[in-house]
């Protein structure tokens, strides 16, 4: 496991610098799949559609994951600075 240990100890940096990148210019990323998207389909005629939209939102879901956007990050958190507060509304009690 010492192995195991010391990439994830060397992995840790680039992944919150690509969390950070995917928070900063997520709307950019997603502008530009879609506008991918879009060219594909037009390419195809149509033919593959169903196909390339769930693809794109595979690949915007996987982008959101990156940014931790869902606020669940991907199990891994060390209790840093990049968990997000949950969303709406505190509940009712």
């Amino acid at each position: 496991m010492g192995l195991l240990n010391n990439m994830k100890a060397r992995l840790g940096p680039a992944r919150e610098k690509v969390s950070g990148l995917a928070q900063r210019h997520g709307g950019s990323i997603e502008h530009g799949l879609d506008k991918a998207a879009k060219l594909v389909d037009e390419k195809t005629k149509g033919k593959y559609s169903d196909k390339i939209h769930a693809g794109t939102g595979k690949a915007k879901h996987a982008m959101d994951r990156l940014a931790h956007k869902d606020g669940t990050g991907t199990g891994t958190d060390t209790g840093g600075a990049t968990a997000q507060p949950p969303q709406g509304p505190p509940p009712m009690s």
